[in-house]
């Protein structure tokens, strides 16, 4: 399996990291060797001393298929969870800097914690997911569907265009705003509405 993510998809996170807003998806990539699952641990990294927490829904992808149409992207999903894409901030802005990818600061182990996921079925408006993120008790980030600047069905359409989508692929579909520094100790607890489907420390 690959998880597939997508970046700058909400205006105000955009805005906190002064990024310019996209026309069409931001998209990297991060190898299975990142998703960490079953409420596991992070170990923080020492190659890192600014690590931040990105919370996001993420699909999961049910079936074949590559160069889907807006309109047939939800036959591709069934389930809907929630994970953390953590980022290395002060590698990414090295390598900004240098004009060089930037996986290094994404993609390294365990940097994609995902919990439980919900049936699509138990969402009355994919277009109206309230979601949020608690560190030691605090909400940190909060974030609804609607905030998207590409909805579920544009992300797929997009993605497929250029990755073959398969059975297992998780899409993680970007972050809103309120990102900040983790530190060894915290708890982390990750809620689609009222459920929480993840929680986990960092270590």
């Amino acid at each position: 399996m690959k998880v597939i993510a997508i970046g700058r998809n909400y205006a105000e996170h955009i805005a906190e990291l002064e990024n310019e807003r996209p026309s069409e998806p931001v998209v990297f990539l991060k190898p299975d060797t990142a998703v960490l699952k079953k409420n596991m641990p992070f170990y923080h990294p020492d190659f890192s001393s600014n690590i931040h927490h990105e919370v996001e829904l993420v699909l999961k992808i049910n079936k074949e298929g590559k160069y889907i149409k807006k309109e047939f992207a939800h036959r591709y999903f069934d389930e809907i969870g929630i994970g953390i894409d953590f980022t290395a901030r002060d590698l990414q802005q090295k390598c900004k800097e240098k004009g060089l990818p930037w996986e290094i600061a994404k993609a390294f182990n365990g940097s994609a914690p995902i919990g439980e996921f919900l049936p699509v079925a138990d969402f009355k408006d994919l277009n109206n997911i309230n979601f949020h993120l608690t560190i030691n008790g605090e909400e940190k980030q909060k974030g609804n569907t609607n905030m998207m600047l590409f909805d579920f069905g544009a992300i797929i359409e997009y993605v497929s265009q250029f990755f073959t989508l398969k059975k297992g692929d998780l899409i993680f579909t970007g972050t809103p705003a309120g990102v900040s520094k983790i530190s060894i100790g915290d708890r982390l607890e990750a809620y689609i509405e009222d459920k929480k489907l993840l929680d986990f420390e960092i270590k």
